[in-house]
C-alpha cells in the first residue's frame, strides 16, 4: 500500500519579505482542517531558523510583529490534533536582521550543503532542541527525527549526513530524484537511488544506498516528464511569487556561477529547457489533484511487487496554500481516502525503510 505523505514547508518568502500570519498560520490552518475531513495528517517541515528569529524580534522589541506566539500555538496545536512536525532549516537566517520590515539575511549561509560542519551541527542541534523543547510537553512521546534542508540542500553530502546522525536525526527527505540546480545552491539528484523507496544513505553522497547506512533517505516522489505537464493555474501562481519575492534581488552579490550570456548562448539554453524533460514533483501546491491521482497509480504500479507498506512524499509550502489550491486538492483526498485497500494516509513515524535489491534496482532503471 501507497500511503500519502504531506510534507509542508513552513517558511515566509526566500528573499525575507513577507507576513507569517498570512503566508504560515492562516494557511496551514485552513490545510489541517481540510486533511482532517479525510483522514489526513500533515508534516510540517518548520524552519526553525525563521521562527527563532521571529521569537527573537519579540524579544527584543516587546511587540509580537511576526506572530511568534501564534505560530508557536499552531505547531503545538498541530500535534495535539495528530499532525507531526519537523525540522526544516534556512541558515541563512540564523545570522539575518530585520531592515524596515524585510529580513536581510546572511547570503554566505544560504548554501547548507557548503557550511562547514561545526556550523551544520550547531543549527541542527538548535533546531532540533528547539522543537523538542516546544512539543514534548504536548505528546511526551513526540521526537525530531526528520529534517529537509533549505533548497533541497543536501550535496555534497558528507557533513550533513554525519551532522544529522551525530544529533539522533534518523531521516533526510530533501532529495528528488532527476533534480538538477545551479546557482547559489548546486545539486545534482539525477542518480537518486529511487524515486520513491526509501534507502539507507553511503554517507558521502546521499543518493547512493549503502545498506551499513544509519540515515534513510525518503524522497519526494518525482518524474521525469515533458514541459506541458507543468502547465496548470498553480504552477502561474507560484512563478508570479516567486518574481515578485525573487531571491536574486536581495542576495547581496553573492556569486552564482555565469552560463555566458551571449544572444547564442541564451538561444541555446531556452531551446534546450523546452525539449529537454524536468523533474516533475509531487507538490500538492503546484500540480492539480488530478494530476496527482495520476502519479500515485504510475507509482502504485510500478511498485506493486513490493508488498510493504511505501511512502508516497509530497511536497507544499504554507505560502502557496492559495482558496483555489484547496479546491484543486480535493480529488486527491477525496480519491485516496476513497480507495483504502490500496491508498492512504501517514507520516514518517510510520514506515520502515524497504531497501530495493541490486536486480531489482536495475530492472526499474531499465
Amino acid at each position: 500500500m501507497l500511503r500519502a505523505i504531506f510534507t509542508l514547508d513552513y517558511e515566509i518568502h526566500g528573499n525575507g519579505e513577507g507576513d507569517p500570519a498570512a503566508l504560515m498560520v492562516e494557511p496551514s490552518a485552513r490545510l489541517m482542517d481540510q486533511f482532517e475531513r479525510y483522514g489526513a495528517k500533515l508534516t510540517i517541515m518548520a524552519d526553525v531558523a525563521e521562527i527563532l528569529k521571529f521569537r527573537e524580534y519579540k524579544q527584543n522589541t516587546g511587540r509580537d510583529a511576526y506572530y511568534y506566539g501564534a505560530i508557536a500555538n499552531q505547531l503545538r496545536n498541530a500535534v495535539r490534533r495528530g499532525h507531526d512536525v519537523q525540522l526544516h532549516l534556512h541558515a541563512s537566517y540564523c545570522n539575518a536582521r530585520n531592515a524596515e520590515g524585510r529580513w536581510v539575511q546572511d547570503w554566505s549561509e544560504y548554501n547548507f550543503a557548503g557550511l562547514p560542519f561545526e556550523r551544520m551541527n550547531e543549527l541542527i542541534r538548535t533546531g532540533k532542541r528547539y522543537l523538542e523543547d516546544l512539543l514534548r510537553p504536548v505528546s511526551a512521546a513526540y521526537k525530531c527525527h526528520a529534517f529537509r534542508a533549505a533548497n533541497w540542500a543536501v550535496s555534497p553530502s558528507r557533513n550533513v549526513v554525519r551532522a544529522l546522525l551525530q544529533n539522533d536525526i534518523q531521516i533526510e527527505t530533501s532529495v528528488f530524484k532527476y533534480g538538477r540546480r545551479e546557482g547559489i545552491v548546486s545539486f545534482d539528484y539525477a542518480n537518486a537511488h529511487s524515486d520513491l523507496v526509501p534507502w539507507p544513505v553511503d554517507e558521502n553522497d546521499v543518493c547512493r544506498k549503502d545498506e551499513a547506512g544509519q540515515l534513510v533517505e525518503f524522497p519526494i516522489y518525482c518524474e521525469s516528464r515533458w514541459i506541458g505537464a507543468f502547465l496548470t493555474r498553480n504552477r502561474i501562481y507560484r512563478a508570479l511569487q516567486s518574481r515578485a519575492h525573487r531571491v536574486a534581488d536581495a542576495s547581496g552579490g553573492y556569486s552564482v556561477p555565469s552560463k555566458g550570456n551571449s544572444r547564442a548562448a541564451r538561444v541555446v539554453r531556452s531551446l534546450s529547457w523546452l525539449t529537454r524533460n524536468h523533474a516533475w514533483k509531487a507538490d500538492f501546491n503546484q500540480c492539480t489533484g488530478r494530476q496527482l491521482v495520476g502519479a500515485l497509480k504510475r507509482a502504485e504500479a510500478r511498485y506493486a511487487w513490493l508488498s510493504s507498506d511505501l511512502p508516497f512524499v509530497l511536497i507544499g509550502h504554507s505560502k502557496l496554500f492559495t482558496a483555489d489550491n484547496e479546491r484543486s486538492l480535493r480529488p486527491f483526498l477525496e480519491f485516496v481516502a476513497g480507495e483504502k485497500s490500496r491508498f492512504g494516509f501517514g507520516t514518517f513515524g510510520d514506515f520502515k525503510p524497504v531497501v530495493l535489491s541490486p536486480a531489482r534496482q536495475v530492472a526499474l532503471a531499465s
